[in-house]
């Protein structure tokens, strides 16, 4: 028997803004929760076996929408795919929270539960590691924070590191000076560094040292006060390398590690210094863990779909290697 969930009626101003272009928005919630929606001039009728399913999800995209923030298809997947998960109630307040606006005015702010505890770590502890798939915002997000922190005279240098690189080694072919060699790998931080600080701005406090963007190796021997230190792509640390990390913080700095586990590319039988610490460091008072998943993919949608294609294929090779292992184990 169908079920039948009726929603106030929405102020005409917001309607195109909640139902989207021909109704968009509407058609991905029908289809989601296999119901249809009647919008009438007495309220909205919801009428499925999942009607007040989609009655939540509808009633958060009017609340989105009330607070004048324009809807896109990641907000509706996203209210779709979060429903009945923790701090779905408020989560229209995530839209509360900006950063810092962007060089063309669009503003920084957390799109998914997930993305909110990140920034909320990163305001209460001194060092953060953010763990998760590529498209979750995870060094876009530590950048806005640094940024705002150094404008607001909370620190007074932004260092932003990464260690995918093997300096004067597997770069020895490319032209120019060591500095001409590492700049492709360090293109992501510059290219989010632009976006959000602007280029003049951006030139200008890299040559008076206030902003560095250098390899991890350019860390070794130093001590970082006052600091917003961003160490991304984490995962291609080895342990030893990360302890030298995270043992150059001085005094009034903060640090973020940001990292995919999935996307290790050490050689094989390395171990990932992100993995060792963040099991290690995960007790102390201090230090923050957030762990973010494809819910929390802000990218094209189809980068969603291809994280979790490539999250069951990572854990059905696991598996198979597990059940090796154990009939290796009971034949010995």
């Amino acid at each position: 028997m169908n079920r039948q969930e009726k929603l106030p009626a929405i102020q005409s101003s917001l309607l195109p803004n909640v139902f989207g272009s021909l109704d968009e928005n509407i058609k991905r919630i029908e289809n989601a929760f296999s119901v249809k929606i009647v919008n009438r001039d007495d309220g909205v009728q919801i009428i499925g076996e999942n009607a007040n399913k989609a009655g939540e999800v509808m009633k958060k995209l009017v609340s989105i929408a009330e607070k004048g923030i324009e809807i896109t298809e990641q907000n509706v997947t996203y209210l779709i795919q979060s429903l009945g998960d923790e701090g779905f109630s408020d989560v229209e307040k995530i839209n509360d929270d900006t950063i810092c606006l962007a060089m063309n005015g669009r503003p920084i702010r957390p799109k998914t539960i997930g993305q909110k505890k990140y920034i909320d770590q990163i305001r209460k502890n001194t060092v953060v590691f953010g763990i998760g798939p590529a498209g979750t915002g995870k060094t876009f997000l530590a950048m806005a924070m640094a940024i705002t922190a150094f404008k607001n005279g909370e620190i007074q240098r932004i260092i932003l590191t990464r260690p995918a690189i093997e300096a004067g080694e597997k770069l020895g072919f490319l032209p120019g000076d060591l500095q001409q060699k590492v700049d492709p790998y360090l293109r992501p931080l510059y290219d989010a560094l632009h976006e959000i600080m602007g280029s003049e701005a951006f030139l200008r406090n890299m040559e008076r040292g206030l902003i560095e963007v250098a390899p991890l190796a350019y860390m070794r021997g130093r001590t970082l006060d006052n600091s917003f230190i961003v160490l991304d792509e984490a995962q291609n640390t080895t342990p030893e390398q990360m302890k030298m990390f995270l043992t150059r913080m001085g005094f009034g700095s903060k640090v973020v590690i940001t990292g995919d586990i999935t996307q290790i590319d050490l050689p094989d039988g390395k171990k990932s210094g992100l993995n060792d610490a963040a099991h290690l460091l995960r007790d102390i008072e201090g230090i923050g863990i957030t762990r973010l998943t494809e819910k929390d993919v802000v990218r094209h949608p189809l980068v969603q779909k291809i994280v979790v294609a490539y999250e069951k294929q990572r854990a059905s090779e696991e598996h198979r290697k597990t059940r090796l292992i154990r009939h290796k184990s009971t034949k010995s």
